[in-house]
């Protein structure tokens, strides 16, 4: 019961720090103004254009922290604040959405595969729980358990392979603000401050996934000895 206890402490602790570390990263260089004094929209387009993405599209999207790239209208969406405030937080998570659609552009391997991953992640996500919990209510049902393990596991997968997406963003983000001159030396270690604590959210989330699926593999195992 103790193990149980500091498990499911750990799974509840460890994504909800990450969520805090990201949020007050972000919130304390969006208030930092940048050198260059370009808006994150201004420092996509740098970066798009410098690289010869003259088709992908900068635009705005509603929300917080909710900039993305998106691969199938090859669009980079960023958040009202990052759009149009010139800051160290809004450079950065411009530049990283941008080493989205430069990975697209170069056919980046991880990332082509965890497009391939998506629509069996999706599925598989919103399914699993329901074999899972079958297979955990009755012991004579343990083929349910091992079904939802297995769509679990493409979930998983998922995460894991986002990983060197994630980072690998960040690093092409950092390399491009700094020979491109859009960030001053002494802001380098800021911007890196924030793709830092952006990118473990993403750890967080995988490392959870991760321990909560070899759980139900040793209940699984178990149950069968």
């Amino acid at each position: 019961m103790g193990g149980f206890l500091i498990y499911f402490l750990i799974i509840m602790i460890v994504p909800i720090w990450a969520q805090f570390k990201v949020k007050n990263t972000y919130n304390k260089f969006s208030k930092v103004a940048s050198a260059e004094g370009m808006p994150g929209a201004e420092v996509a387009r740098r970066i798009l254009d410098a690289n010869g993405l003259y088709n992908v599209q900068v635009k705005e999207t509603p929300g917080v922290l909710s900039d993305h790239y998106n691969p199938m209208t090859k669009t980079v969406h960023l958040s009202s604040e990052n759009f149009h405030r010139p800051s160290v937080a809004g450079a950065a998570v411009a530049a990283h959405e941008v080493g989205h659609a430069i990975q697209d552009q170069q056919g980046y391997a991880a990332l082509r595969f965890r497009h391939a991953l998506v629509p069996v992640a999706n599925i598989s996500s919103n399914i699993a729980w329901i074999f899972i919990i079958i297979g955990l209510l009755s012991t004579a049902m343990s083929n349910m358990l091992l079904i939802g393990i297995i769509l679990m596991a493409a979930g998983v997968l998922f995460q894991v392979v986002t990983l060197p997406v994630e980072f690998n963003a960040s690093s092409r983000a950092m390399d491009q603000m700094v020979s491109l001159g859009l960030i001053s030396n002494r802001e380098e270690r800021d911007a890196r401050k924030v793709l830092n604590a952006a990118a473990m959210t993403y750890v967080a989330a995988a490392a959870v996934a991760v321990m909560e699926l070899l759980r139900l593999i040793l209940i699984f195992v178990n149950r069968d000895e």
